[in-house]
């Protein structure tokens, strides 16, 4: 017999699953599966149906189940926001055929304020929602996907938990939410230090970054940049993909005496890794075959079999972190870089593919409780060094990490300056919260084969202006122009007095609020190729109005309104207030 739950606000849950028990407790519910049936639990394991009961134009948004995916615009006309949909032919996690999936979360946004749909936990499955017609109504669909496991391999019955909010403030929800999450997937200690501040080697010289580069930048940082601290060592100074520890030929002297080097000029290292794969050409792929995925007929699996094959060094193999064996490993690897390395932050990198559904040593375990027990492993390692997830499955992160990257790479573009002010936005909220937010490194130096327009450099400031997150520096210091060099240095100051989100309040992400001081409120404007526009002002009582980068004055005396022009196209302003 199917059951009801009443919500506030006339919501209404229709379980139609007999399978199914829930706990409730306000808005909050709890699901556990109490059936007979030993039959594997599917992709679309359904939880709850409910009333799409807003307007038909309500404004959308939604997660994706990776880190390069969010959807907006309406259920008519959902709008991808990155490159790389879950849904897309090279990730491939649900067909392009199938209804736009909303994971984690669904926000609807109309005249009448704001709904949240979402998942409080992500232990072991997916959940994510859908919007469906039946009989000419809309209805909202809630699913976990079980990923083909069978509930007697289970070592719980308890499957997810889902909240739904509803009011007239975006940020109060989100507050709501997040707190309702961290009862469930306690933060790291690292969510509420101070930021990192520093430079990466990725974005200066990609995977041909050599031991020389890396002392030329620290030697740049240590006279010109004395805030920035953390040194973050990117791909490009391992021998292979899965071969940690061992240097490539352009690192003669070795990682760990570069790193001490960071150390004595009184910089902090950080290095990246992949954890959850590795080549073929790779001593542990050589040495230990046994330690990675395979499809159900016992070959191994390589990653593009069944998603994206990934950006180098292919194919990508996957190990199976329900191997106490690769449990060990990692945390050895990790150990090492943080005891003997002396490494203070690890980015790691392809943590989705850590989630590939395959046949692991242990049955009835999941892509995400595998990814999470690969995690805890490297946390054992890592001790109190801080964890930057990237490329990461979003809600099997949950508790995890210490930082995420909530946007796709950076790159001196236009086009990719918009794309990742949005997906960075969408997700500000996260910050401090659930993990510390990371839009990707600050890039105001061109390139010989990447370079754009200054206005477009100055939108990406005002983006990092905004955000308050990680401040990683992405140019090859020895060349930073006065113009870079300026921005850091406001960045930094931002950094010195607040590093909180600014935030916004509407889905269209024009405005971004922030009190930085007790005397001093910033004001963040921005335009997405729209007409030009003026935008009005307003503070409690007067004060004076100035642009943030030039200083200038923008009203004679103080004021309480202040009317602010925007230029059509990609465009910004920064204003900071001042009693």
């Amino acid at each position: 017999m199917s059951q009801v739950l009443h919500l506030a606000h006339d919501r209404h849950l229709y379980i139609s699953n007999t399978d199914l028990a829930s706990e409730q407790n306000g808005d909050h519910i709890t699901f556990y599966y109490r059936g007979l049936s030993s039959d594997p639990i599917g992709e679309q394991y359904l939880l709850f149906q409910t009333e799409f009961d807003f307007e038909r134009r309500a404004t959308l948004l939604g997660d994706g189940f990776q880190m390069l995916a969010q959807t907006t615009g309406t259920y008519h006309d959902p709008v991808d926001i990155g490159r790389c949909p879950d849904n897309n032919s090279n990730y491939r996690i649900y067909s392009s055929k199938a209804a736009k999936r909303y994971y984690n979360y669904l926000v609807v946004e109309d005249s009448l304020g704001y709904a949240l749909f979402g998942f409080t936990s992500c232990h072991r499955f997916a959940g994510y929602f859908t919007i469906v017609e039946e009989e000419g109504r809309p209805k909202i669909n809630a699913y976990i996907d079980g990923e083909h496991t069978s509930p007697q391999d289970w070592s719980t019955n308890r499957l997810e938990s889902i909240v739904v909010l509803r009011g007239d403030s975006l940020s109060g929800l989100y507050s709501q939410f997040s707190q309702l999450i961290r009862e469930q997937h306690p933060a790291r200690a690292g969510v509420e230090k101070d930021a990192p501040l520093g430079w990466c080697s990725w974005y200066a010289y990609y995977a041909q970054v050599t031991e020389q580069d890396i002392h030329l930048n620290v030697e740049q940082m240590r006279q010109h940049l004395k805030p920035f601290d953390y040194v973050l060592l990117d791909d490009g100074y391992q021998a292979f993909m899965g071969d940690w520890l061992t240097p490539s030929d352009k690192f003669s002297s070795g990682v760990q005496s570069l790193l001490r080097e960071i150390q004595a000029n009184g910089k902090k290292p950080a290095i990246w890794l992949a954890p959850f794969i590795a080549q073929p050409e790779s001593q542990l792929f050589r040495d230990h075959p046994d330690w990675f995925v395979r499809h159900v007929d016992g070959e191994l699996l390589k990653a593009e079999d069944v998603t994206y094959a990934g950006w180098r060094c292919t194919p990508w193999y996957i190990l199976d972190t329900t191997n106490p064996q690769v449990q060990e490993y990692l945390t050895y690897v990790v150990r090492t870089m943080r005891q003997e390395w002396g490494v203070e932050m690890f980015k790691l990198d392809a943590n989705y593919w850590g989630t590939l559904k395959g046949v692991r040593s242990q049955s009835g375990v999941t892509g995400v409780e595998a990814y999470r027990l690969g995690m805890q492993a490297i946390i054992e390692g890592a001790g109190d060094a801080l964890i930057l997830g990237c490329n990461a499955p979003m809600w099997p992160s949950l508790g995890l990490v210490d930082a995420m990257r909530v946007s796709d790479d950076v790159e001196r573009s236009e086009m990719r300056f918009e794309q990742i002010a949005k997906e960075t936005f969408y997700r500000s909220w996260q910050h401090r919260k659930l993990w510390q937010i990371d839009p990707d490194c600050a890039t105001f130096v061109s390139l010989a084969n990447q370079a754009t327009e200054r206005k477009y450099y100055e939108f990406h400031r005002d983006v990092l202006l905004a955000t308050g997150g990680l401040l990683l520096s992405g140019d090859p210091l020895p060349e930073l122009t006065p113009f870079a060099k300026k921005t850091l240095a406001k960045l930094s100051i931002r950094h010195k007095h607040n590093q909180e989100a600014a935030r916004f309040t509407a889905l269209n992400l024009h405005h971004a609020f922030l009190p930085l001081t007790e005397r001093n409120d910033l004001h963040c404007l921005f335009n997405y190729h729209d007409a030009a526009r003026e935008v009005t002002l307003t503070a409690s009582f007067p004060v004076n109005w100035y642009d943030y980068w030039t200083g200038e004055k923008l009203t004679h005396e103080p004021a309480q309104v202040l009317e602010v022009g925007l230029e059509s196209g990609l465009s910004s302003r920064a204003i900071i207030t001042s009693l």
